[in-house]
């Protein structure tokens, strides 16, 4: 595309800054009548779910494109706010007419995020929405055209290519995929600046305005044209962006309240409106504009997590309270005004929310907000928002009582944290002293991060079921027949396995081999993610960026944290403790019986696979598989967290999670030794496989907590509990719940259900359209999981 033939260029940006201008540089016609009427789900003649017509996105890509161009690719502060001021449009969505809230969002099949749709950061591509573009009926040839420059111009320009384009040959071998749902592997990249969680305290208590001086304070103190100075300038620009969204769903909202037919809902639209235009500037005064002030910023930056909720909406809550604004019942009518938004934007693996436990400003008053929060989650009953309470020895028990009462109904939030272990693991695992450990919060599928202080985004995933099974292949992947992993010269130092020391030292130093490229992956990442983006929106709201005149990845984050999802750690466990048991000390078998068994997926050898699986399994409190469960951890973890003397990074940590990669990394995993079959799920987080904790449930839970919490980044505890457990042996519940948190528990996530649920559910699914089950990192309907999935909940022991 000809860079030089742009409607804007970096002159005009830049003269405009220097006025302080409001900068709109693309505006579809303002909102028709018919937008205005119509739900964002039924627009008619809106293409790919946006707010503008096909044509108007084309355009809208187009100037963006341009404007991208224009800037030296060194300029990426004042690039990204003009493009942001471009790109907005086709962001919003209408205000729908039973929405208490603007804020509805999408994303452009081109733009810029710190994560987007379709696996990517930075300035992307996304190949599905241009798809939908090509195919409308009301593209011009013209436009088609258009788009056919764009995608070649952004199928090579966008920031997961370039990223790739650096990887050195080391990495290229060892990740060569990051397709963990298509393919069969041991190690994936992944891509998305997750982790992300705003200082909402600052954006609370300053509002935009008061964002806007703090920032202008320090640009006066930057020299001139410098990378602090441009850093500013273009902060600032994001934040007039930022308020001329607001004005412009300010006047949505009074248009649609002057064609309202009913007097009730005129008035409701008419507070919206004045609730936008107040918070353009002025910082929230209301409970109300606290909330939209909260979700809009979180929406234009693309964040997919909403921080402590009760710690900084706290006081605005108790305020209006106190002083007849508002009483509980339109709070909780508000809140749920901003569930069903979260709901409707549909990240079931992120929005993440977290109420409780220390180092909150004004706890009474937050515990009065925690309390709402729960009791709207109760009453809402959807999969999101992921509402996590924690809590501590000391805490208002009030809070405890109240998740309990909560998850009994059958609802999975809240999640439970144990403080009292969490803090200390953070501060060991993390470096970090307690004054910074106390803010550590859950984000995504249950990491750690330490709010608005430091990002840790999962940037790979690594399969140590697939490690094992290609070890035992002498660097050959079972299901391809392709070497996999490290490189094959290195097997010929263990001697075809002839001990079990040998097996075990092959099986951790192909895991090595990995996570020593994930880690120099991520940190790969994060650098060319600074170097395309300064990331303004959360810049803004992240510690030190403001004070240091630097972007989050160009130096301005207080720390630069990354982790690394595992899965299959169980199986992993219980694979090598039936080989140990059967081919080293028994002598039962032997490793070349064990190949053939796996290849044939135990066709022919079922009294071989019987054996296999009546081995001791990670779960039962028996000493033999869970120290094997604690080695195979302890040595995951530590290496990894060594990596960060290799790399620019603070802390590099394992994360041991599931959201469903369990289930779908397992259904391209071959056989396994601990007597599972080929392409069926994995084990969940850090549980035992499904079914094989039958010792009951304390011996269930002494199991989890033998892996050491202090060396990682979080881990995900999965139970499921009858109703009648909840209902009629409440004491009993409480008492096995504490027992599990004094002796290390650090996290309970607890799916309710009567027994026999899930294989009704299955069996009638149209009878169980309420049933929600937590499944790791996200919850679901479990009629709405695919049946692999349902299968692999299904088997998890019901206590």
């Amino acid at each position: 595309m000809n860079q030089h033939n742009t409607a804007f260029n970096r002159r005009d940006f830049l003269s405009l800054l220097g006025k302080g201008a409001t900068i709109s540089f693309f505006m579809p016609a303002m909102i028709s009548q018919t937008m205005i009427s119509c739900s964002s789900k039924t627009i008619p003649g809106i293409a790919a779910g946006t707010n503008l017509g096909v044509n108007e996105m084309v355009q809208m890509l187009s100037e963006f494109t341009k404007t991208y161009q224009s800037f030296a690719p060194s300029d990426i502060y004042l690039r990204e706010a003009a493009c942001l001021a471009i790109q907005w449009p086709g962001i919003v969505l209408p205000i729908d007419p039973t929405d208490l809230f603007a804020g509805r969002s999408t994303q452009p099949a081109i733009g810029t995020r710190p994560q987007s749709a379709e696996g990517a950061l930075g300035y992307y591509i996304h190949l599905r929405a241009l798809k939908k573009l090509f195919d409308s009926p009301d593209i011009s040839i013209e436009n088609t055209n258009r788009l056919h420059e764009l995608t070649k111009f952004w199928s090579t320009e966008n920031t997961v290519y370039k990223t790739k384009a650096a990887y050195p040959p080391e990495m290229k071998a060892a990740l060569p995929s990051d397709d963990y749902i298509g393919e069969s592997g041991i190690a994936f990249s992944l891509w998305r600046m997750s982790g992300i969680q705003f200082d909402y305290n600052k954006l609370i208590n300053k509002g935009i305005s008061g964002l806007k001086e703090e920032i202008e304070g320090y640009r006066k103190s930057a020299l001139s044209n410098s990378e602090a100075d441009q850093f500013y300038r273009a902060a600032i620009s994001a934040l007039d962006t930022f308020t001329q969204i607001c004005l412009y769903y300010s006047d949505m909202a009074a248009k649609m309240s002057a064609q309202a037919s009913d007097s009730a809902h005129a008035e409701e639209l008419n507070t919206m409106a004045q609730v936008l235009k107040n918070i353009s500037t002025a910082k929230p005064t209301t409970f109300r504009e606290g909330l939209q002030l909260m979700y809009l910023y979180n929406a234009q930056d693309g964040a997919r997590n909403f921080g402590r909720m009760d710690d900084y909406l706290g006081n605005l809550y108790v305020a209006d309270l106190e002083s007849g604004k508002m009483d509980q019942e339109e709070a909780i009518r508000l809140l749920s005004g901003i569930w069903n938004m979260m709901v409707d934007r549909g990240y079931r693996y992120d929005t993440r929310l977290i109420i409780g436990g220390k180092g909150r400003i004004n706890e009474p008053n937050a515990d009065r907000l925690a309390l709402a929060i729960m009791e709207t989650s109760n009453r809402v009953k959807e999969i999101v928002p992921q509402v996590a309470l924690r809590f501590y020895e000391g805490q208002n028990p009030a809070l405890y009582q109240k998740a309990l009462d909560v998850i009994g109904t059958g609802n999975p939030f809240p999640m439970l944290y144990n403080d009292e272990v969490n803090i200390p693991a953070v501060q060991k695992a993390f470096e970090v002293p307690y004054e910074e450990a106390i803010h550590a919060i859950q984000y995504g599928c249950g990491e750690y991060v330490l709010n608005h202080r430091s990002v840790g985004t999962p940037s790979g995933l690594i399969n140590v079921l697939q490690a094992l099974l290609v070890t035992l292949n002498n660097g050959v992947d079972p299901a391809s027949k392709k070497p996999m992993g490290m490189p094959a010269d290195r097997y010929a130092k263990y001697n075809n396995f002839e001990t079990f020391d040998d097996l075990f030292s092959a099986y951790k130093e192909q895991v090595e081999y990995h996570v020593v490229e994930l880690a120099r992956h991520e940190e790969l990442e994060y650098t060319y993610a600074g170097k395309d983006n300064p990331y303004l929106f959360s810049s803004i709201l992240m510690d030190d960026c403001l004070s240091r005149g630097k972007s989050m990845f160009s130096g301005g984050i207080r720390y630069l944290g990354g982790t690394l999802e595992s899965y299959g750690n169980s199986n992993a466990a219980d694979s090598l403790t039936a080989i140990s048991d059967l081919v080293y000390e028994k002598k039962l078998l032997s490793i070349d019986m064990i190949r053939k068994m796996l290849d044939a997926n135990f066709a022919g050898f079922e009294k071989e696979q019987k054996m296999l699986l009546n081995c001791p399994k990670y779960g039962n409190d028996n000493e033999v598989p869970d120290k094997m469960l604690t080695d195979i951890h302890d040595h995951l973890c530590n290496f990894t967290r060594k990596q960060h003397e290799n790399t620019g990074l603070h802390s590099y940590l394992i994360v041991v999670i599931n959201n469903d990669a369990n289930t779908l990394m397992g259904m391209k995993t071959p056989a396994s030794p601990d007597g599972r079959l080929a392409y069926t799920y994995m084990n969940p987080g850090n549980n035992p496989v499904g079914g094989a904790d039958k010792n009951g449930v304390t011996a269930f839970l002494n199991s989890l907590v033998k892996p050491d919490p202090t060396i990682h980044a979080g881990a995900v505890q999965n139970m499921k509990f009858s109703k009648e457990l909840f209902s009629k042996n409440r004491p009993m519940l409480e008492a096995l719940l504490a027992t599990y948190f004094k002796n290390g528990g650090a996290q309970a996530m607890l799916t309710v259900i009567s027994r026999g649920d899930l294989e009704e559910a299955i069996k009638h699914p149209e009878k169980y359209q309420n049933l929600i089950v937590r499944v790791g990192g996200f919850s679901e309907r479990f009629v709405n999981l695919p049946p692999e999935t349902q299968r692999e909940v299904l088997a998890r022991t019901l206590y």
